[in-house]
């Protein structure tokens, strides 16, 4: 399998959706996964790929045309896009120009890396046209079929999956000492005076219940970017208040830090999501609103809904179940059958004898304003071919370039375990 990334937080996504559909779930030690990383603004660092932790056999960071190059006589079986909505597009058409005199072409996945609370339609059409379009829950499966069939598009595509990195233990009960998470969004919300406003109730918290540890988890450190710039870091704006001692910023990976958490905050992260799935209270704060602009819109009805007054003073919410089964959290157990309609459904495509040319709904024909932009900012003429002069990853090496040849001396080994001359092949071809 092949997967294409333009973050960290997609190619977690990308990789550990990639393993959830092998046919034994990833179990399989012959599953070969090669990475790319479409080099960008959000184009992650040694220590983000690391701290992803997900396993490949190879990863190395591309441009759009030099990806073209490589997928046009691959032999992945399937290629899963973990994509922003308009790169998504852009590859699709590049694919469709180089594959079609291909009658054994890899299956193409696509999806959503966490909540889909804005630019839904926007988003959707511009995915439309992979083989399979993962929703993340029973919710969002209804609004994506709604959306295409809306548009007279075809609906088939899109399976009900979960979101791929939910597990860990089961929350058992308070721990000692009893420990808060905030999990911090990089733009979420935008302003200083919001920010300001969030980590000085968090400090506030710490300091009325000097017995428990509280954690600002961080998403990334300075210059680091993520899915969204965070132009106004948590950690900078902490240098000028005083933390108490119980208050300090992590990082790391997610599941660890839900590994030691009493109580998860935040205003409208995935990783609530996370906390739902192992019965961690969670929290989601209403302080500056229940907005769509925030994304805990998304959280009406979960019974999460709640403001640090509230938590202040021990209120632990409840989550709703029927809420939560409806957005993929399997905590009743059910987890471990939710990517099984997706799995049979990529293997009866891989079973066909040939598989149709990809048809997305935006054309030169439906989408004459609109289309030739996406495909230009990749490079891509109207027909989805290489434009003459497309820049090519080698000629500025990027920080995932070093992460390659550092890997090649050993240094990186926690998220590759074979790192594989990716870019030179593309050079050969």
């Amino acid at each position: 399998m092949a997967v294409l990334a333009d973050s960290d937080t997609r190619w977690k996504w990308g990789a550990l959706t990639a393993q959830r559909l092998a046919p034994d779930g990833g179990a399989r030690p012959a599953l070969r996964l090669d990475g790319f990383l479409l080099r960008g603004r959000a184009t992650p660092t040694a220590r983000q790929l690391t701290e992803v932790g997900v396993r490949a056999d190879s990863i190395g960071e591309v441009t759009a045309a030099e990806f073209l190059r490589t997928m046009r006589d691959t032999d992945h079986d399937v290629l899963v896009l973990a994509l922003v909505g308009g790169s998504v597009q852009a590859l699709l058409h590049g694919l469709r120009h180089i594959w079609q005199d291909r009658r054994d072409r890899p299956v193409v996945v696509t999806g959503y890396v966490g909540v889909v609370y804005e630019k839904l339609a926007d988003g959707l059409l511009l995915r439309h046209g992979a083989d399979l379009v993962l929703a993340n829950s029973r919710q969002d499966a209804e609004r994506f079929r709604a959306v295409y069939e809306g548009v007279g598009a075809d609906a088939g595509a899109v399976t009900e999956v979960a979101l791929p990195f939910l597990g860990g233990a089961p929350y058992t009960g308070p721990r000692e000492p009893y420990t808060v998470v905030f999990a911090a969004q990089p733009s979420v919300p935008e302003s200083r005076k919001d920010r300001t406003y969030l980590l000085e109730r968090l400090i506030r918290h710490a300091r009325g219940h000097p017995e428990r540890e509280v954690l600002l988890k961080l998403r990334s450190r300075p210059g680091e970017h993520t899915t969204h710039i965070e132009e106004l870091p948590y950690q900078k704006l902490a240098q000028r208040l005083d933390l108490p001692p119980n208050l300090r910023l992590v990082y790391g990976h997610m599941g660890e830090v839900l590994d030691r958490t009493d109580l998860l905050v935040t205003v409208s992260s995935t990783a609530a999501l996370e906390s739902l799935h192992r019965r961690i209270p969670t929290a989601i704060l209403t302080d500056l609103g229940v907005r769509e602009s925030l994304g805990n819109h998304h959280f009406i009805g979960s019974g999460c809904l709640a403001s640090f007054d509230q938590l202040d003073a021990g209120h632990q919410p409840v989550p709703d179940p029927e809420w939560t089964a409806r957005q993929g959290v399997a905590a009743d157990g059910t987890y471990e059958t939710a990517f099984d309609a997706a799995r049979e459904r990529l293997l009866k495509l891989l079973a066909a004898p040939s598989l149709p040319p990809l048809t997305p709904y935006y054309t030169p024909d439906t989408a004459p304003g609109y289309l030739p932009g996406i495909l230009a900012r990749h490079h891509l003429a109207p027909d989805g071919s290489p434009l003459p002069g497309a820049p090519a990853a080698d000629q500025q090496p990027g920080p995932v370039r070093r992460i390659v040849r550092r890997a090649a001396r050993g240094a990186y080994r926690h998220g590759v375990q074979r790192v594989a001359p990716v870019i030179r092949r593309m050079g050969e071809l």
